[in-house]
């Protein structure tokens, strides 16, 4: 069996103005210094990756990867969240998702989605220029806010939003199958891909197309309070990335799932920092390993109360420590003996 690869970290909760954090140099030299072997490289700031120039440059992206080499790590995944969230987007949200987009196309959505679809291309080529096999993002959504069944909602509106979706992923998904590269959906909500049920809703619209994985992230599914290892029993063979995220869900009499409008802290369903939640690592991690998980283990920092460099600084050691080193050879071969079919027929008593 293969080993999970890590620790890793993924930048896009780290990137900012000052050092080390405004160019790929520091930044990578700075997960270096915490214990980091790779990290996952978000392509909305060009400070940090230019996606347009990986795309067309092999030149360039060689000149990143020996970048992050010097640094001491290498590059796990690359992440079009934000322009993954505009491939489709319902009107009732463009306001709030036009900071994701270039300012010129602000209030102008169907130039938007074309920009996404764009973006989405240029990933999959620079993804294989750079010798990766994954590629996070997240799937967007048209039926977000029908997400509660109240008012009924009509007959055959969810499968036609899932068609739309698999209209516009399609050739995004025929893209990286050129490239080599598996597309990983964040299970995320605020997105149609929110949990394993509108996971097969899509794989189905899709016609099951090879390259439409999961980017797993056990904190969403505490929240939702759906089984995260169940889910690995039941969509493993689609996970191809893992973001090693902790949140914890302590309902009270006030608010639970929906979470009452609340800030962060005052919500019954928190993301914290690794180790201060309720997330079962130890079962996630012998699951992966016990299905072959080939991938990362990804740090993703997100908590309300602890500051990220202490969180980023506690991830390393707390992934390293979690990574199983796979079992080569049979516990109990030490009791076993040489047999042959004769030797079995007289065991079987044949």
């Amino acid at each position: 069996m293969p080993a999970i690869k890590g620790p890793g970290i993924f930048l896009a909760q780290f990137m900012g103005d000052e050092a080390p954090f405004n160019n790929l140099e520091s930044i990578a030299t700075w997960a270096a210094s915490l214990g980091y072997k790779g990290i996952q490289v978000p392509t909305g700031d060009n400070r940090i990756f230019d996606l347009e120039r990986a795309a067309k440059s092999q030149e360039y992206c060689d000149d990143v990867m020996a970048i992050c080499a010097k640094a001491g790590v290498q590059i796990t995944e690359l992440s079009t969240h934000l322009q993954g969230q505009l491939v489709a987007v319902h009107p009732a949200y463009d306001e709030l998702f036009d900071n994701f987009a270039p300012e010129a196309l602000r209030g102008k959505p169907a130039q938007r989605t074309e920009w996404a679809i764009e973006q989405m291309l240029w990933a999959a080529k620079a993804s294989q220029r750079l010798g990766l096999t994954a590629h996070a993002t997240f799937s967007g959504a048209f039926l977000w806010h029908l997400v509660y069944p109240w008012p009924q909602r009509p007959a055959g509106l969810v499968e036609q939003g899932f068609a739309e979706l698999a209209k516009r992923w399609l050739p995004i998904l025929d893209a990286f199958d050129e490239a080599g590269v598996d597309v990983c959906y964040e299970i995320h909500p605020g997105e149609d891909l929110h949990d394993g049920a509108s996971f097969e809703l899509f794989l189905a619209a899709v016609n099951n197309h090879p390259r439409a994985n999961i980017l797993f992230d056990p904190s969403h599914f505490v929240l939702q309070q759906l089984d995260y290892l169940a889910f690995i029993d039941l969509y493993h063979e689609r996970i191809k990335m893992f973001h090693v995220k902790d949140a914890e869900f302590n309902p009270n009499g006030r608010s639970g799932v929906y979470g009452g409008y609340q800030d962060w802290k005052e919500r019954p369903g928190r993301f914290r920092s690794l180790g201060d939640g309720q997330v079962d690592f130890n079962g996630i991690f012998s699951k992966l390993t016990q299905y072959g998980f080939e991938g990362w283990a990804i740090l993703e920092w997100e908590c309300c109360l602890k500051d990220s460099d202490q969180g980023a600084a506690e991830g390393a050691p707390f992934i390293a420590k979690h990574i199983i080193t796979p079992a080569g050879r049979a516990f109990d071969d030490f009791a076993g003996a040489n047999s042959d079919e004769q030797r079995n027929r007289r065991i079987l008593g044949l």
